[in-house]
């Protein structure tokens, strides 16, 4: 059902795109083929090097009459121009603060460094300085084509996401290996079935419909013991194995039953007693005074979650498409015995 959601929404975000790009393209937003007027001051004077270093003003009035908007230019920008063997090439700074759309032109029409840059349409000609004026000249700089930039901006945003999500999956292969290998161990030792009767007190009224001493309760706990603690490379493969063991209790493949959505809702509220790392880092030992504060926000925020997961577990479409619909909690596990696990 994500896997729909996300489609749909990708979709539509395409379409948005797409609709808004038009609408640029119609109204010729960008101003693709006309040049903009400048003018350039040369405060080191007039030299012939390829690079030679230029104040560039924008006329406000001019500007927000050719882009028909209502930003304003900066009084002036730093820059250069260069000579080049196509012709000449005006740069703004890579620091500039542009208003729109050229903050939006700098992103098609930049050299390497990240400066906005254009051709200028005819040779410069300048005029001389008068006292302390530096010497001046009229111009006019053509950008590159800007079409499609949201749909252009949200294909990137796709493909950076991807690579993140294919790093992240990477870097969670041996943190996996490892703390499964540690539960394997524990399970092996008997560990597990020790931790499921210590906490089966605490954990049956939230998960009445599993076994008394099915290894999921043990494989809740160590979840929920690792995120209360703020480790979250445990708590991860300590939540996928609890989920593969509620699983084992399921006679459906594509439906949840109650107790995998009341662990959901739970690590979704993540109660922690350890603060944050990224707050740990930002504030220091300043972080004592929000302790108090963390703990009753998340033990409330697992409380609403414990009450919501119950209470949408009564409503009547919920009961109705509950996979344990008619089975009498803390039965025989579908196909298998109590623990869940006749098929060795």
């Amino acid at each position: 059902m994500l896997n729909y959601i996300w489609a749909a929404l990708l979709i539509s975000a395409f379409v948005f795109a797409g609709v808004s790009d038009i609408r640029d393209v119609s109204r010729d937003t960008y101003r693709n083929g006309q040049p903009l007027p400048v003018e350039l001051a040369f405060p080191e004077g007039i030299a012939d090097s390829a690079r030679t270093p230029v104040r560039i003003r924008i006329d406000a009035g001019v500007y927000q009459d050719f882009y028909g908007t209502e930003e304003r230019p900066a009084a002036g920008y730093d820059g250069v121009l260069l000579r080049t063997d196509e012709g000449m090439v005006l740069r703004f700074d890579a620091g500039a603060a542009l208003p729109e759309p050229l903050e939006t032109i700098r992103g098609v029409s930049r050299s390497n460094d990240d400066e906005l840059q254009g051709a200028l349409e005819e040779p410069v000609s300048p005029a001389p300085g008068v006292g302390d004026d530096p010497p001046t000249a009229e111009a006019a700089v053509l950008f590159e084509p800007v079409r499609f930039v949201k749909m252009t901006a949200i294909g990137a945003a796709a493909l950076d996401f991807a690579e993140t999500a294919a790093g992240i999956a990477i870097g969670l292969i041996g943190v996996l290996a490892l703390f499964l290998g540690v539960m394997k161990i524990a399970e092996e030792a008997g560990i597990i079935f020790a931790i499921v009767r210590l906490v089966r007190p605490v954990l049956r009224p939230l998960f009445p419909e599993v076994p008394e001493d099915h290894p999921a309760l043990g494989m809740i706990a160590l979840n929920l013991t690792a995120n209360i603690f703020g480790l979250g490379n445990a708590a991860t493969p300590f939540g996928i194995k609890a989920m593969e063991e509620l699983q084992r209790l399921n006679p459906s493949e594509d439906t949840a039953t109650n107790p995998m959505v009341m662990l959901l809702a739970m690590n979704t509220a993540s109660v922690q007693l350890v603060p944050p790392v990224l707050l740990l880092a930002l504030l220091g030992l300043q972080i004592n005074r929000l302790i108090f504060a963390i703990i009753i926000t998340t033990g409330l925020s697992l409380l609403v979650a414990i009450v919501a997961a119950k209470l949408y577990g009564k409503l009547p479409g919920s009961r109705a498409s509950d996979p344990n619909q008619g089975q009498r909690p803390g039965g025989r596990a579908p196909g298998g015995g109590a623990s869940g696990h006749g098929e060795g």
